[in-house]
């Protein structure tokens, strides 16, 4: 019999079956009161979600379209930003940042390092001219969670825009835009929202605002501007993906009704659980600390293959896990643990990844590591974040 699949990578992630549904809707016309409604529901739940009060605009894109789009509307050619250059994401904040002509200064990191508030700051303080500070929430490519609160504290009081890249921390760790000080927050739609890929979402703060006027821009597709004046008619610029918008309508309805705190305080258990597992298991992690929600990178015995160890997990245990990029490819696995899962995948992922391990010529650690992974997640749930 075929094993049940589970798709545990740190995106795309499962669909709750009221999201699967939704996609199957009969197609309607966008530009049509019914729709409208939609949008309008969806805007409402998205302010909620990112903590702002300002629109969160909806782009039919991936997560980077919306970091493409906050370049291109937030800074001019020739202005200078900071880029914290922490992964293969962080890579791409400066890789967006060349393609529009501005000048980056770097702070580069070991992949599975967080950037230090005191890094920032001298940054900053070293070079007034800089515009914008440019960082993941959570850099996918490790599992590292910078300190974004603490950097915002940094960047709020002085004229410089703080853009986050939170495609795998919204709806995963808490983020409240407008609290924190965030200018500009984005994510995308196959992670924490669970939904399929297509959608990207992106908000700004007043200030942030104010720079985008005074930037016009120069992709007509991401025009910020005429994307905010129709979201205020409940509209998009352009075609949109009705059915993800759909789904979407549906997701965020299922988070009002568990509250974010609830959401946040499972998927820290989530994240406890797996860490627990992982180190019974006698595996290391490759962040130690600083180590976001919503996934797990674990660091594999030199000489082991890591790709094997994947494929043999999918094959034979029915667990799709994600490997390293870059250099890091062959060398850890990814387990992620955002969006629609539960304790009982998270047990299914570590014994896969324990059977695989042992079948790449692994030696796994205690025999009581899902008691003990268990053990993690009943205390974190008892214990509020």
């Amino acid at each position: 019999m075929r094993n049940k699949l589970r798709l545990l990578t740190p995106g795309p992630t499962p669909l709750p079956e009221e999201v699967r549904l939704a996609l199957a809707q009969d197609m309607v016309h966008h530009r049509k009161a019914g729709f409208k409604e939609v949008l309008h529901r969806v805007q409402e739940g998205l302010q909620w979600l990112f903590g702002t009060r300002q629109p969160v605009l909806p782009l039919t894109c991936s997560g980077s379209g919306a970091m493409n789009a906050a370049l291109w509307n937030l800074f001019a050619p020739g202005e200078r930003v900071l880029v914290v250059d922490a992964g293969k994401f962080g890579q791409r904040w400066g890789d967006i940042a060349q393609s529009r002509g501005l000048e980056i200064t770097a702070i580069r990191l070991p992949w599975g390092v967080a950037v230090s508030p005191a890094q920032i700051q001298e940054a900053l303080d070293n070079d007034p001219s800089i515009r914008g500070v440019l960082v993941q929430a959570s850099e996918t490519s490790t599992g590292v969670l910078h300190p974004i609160r603490e950097i915002a504290e940094i960047t709020k009081v002085r004229e410089t825009l703080l853009v986050v890249d939170g495609i795998s921390a919204v709806a995963i760790s808490p983020c409240p835009m407008d609290d924190w000080g965030v200018d500009c927050l984005l994510t995308g739609s196959q992670k924490g929202l669970m939904l399929p890929p297509g959608l990207a979402f992106i908000a700004l703060s007043p200030r942030a605002w104010n720079e985008v006027e005074r930037h016009p821009c120069a992709v007509a597709y991401f025009d910020l501007l005429r994307e905010r004046e129709n979201c205020g008619k409940n509209q998009t610029l352009f075609t949109p993906a009705i059915n993800l918008l759909n789904g979407l309508d549906v997701s965020l309805h299922l988070f009002r009704k568990q509250g974010l705190e609830e959401i946040f305080r499972k998927q820290w258990a989530l994240t406890c659980m797996t860490r627990a597992g992982v180190q019974a298991l006698g595996l290391d992690l490759m962040v130690k600390e600083n180590y976001t929600w919503g996934l797990t990178s674990i660091l594999l015995p030199q000489g082991m293959d890591g790709q094997r160890l994947l494929e043999i997990a999918a094959r034979d245990y029915g667990v799709v896990m994600a490997g390293g990029q870059d250099h890091l490819k062959g060398r850890i696995v990814r387990l992620g643990h955002m969006g629609h899962v539960d304790f009982a995948d998270i047990l299914a992922g570590i014994y896969a990844l324990r059977q695989s391990f042992k079948a790449c010529g692994g030696h796994s650690g205690s025999r009581d590591y899902l008691e003990i992974s268990l053990a993690a997640y009943q205390q974190a749930l008892d214990h509020k974040t």
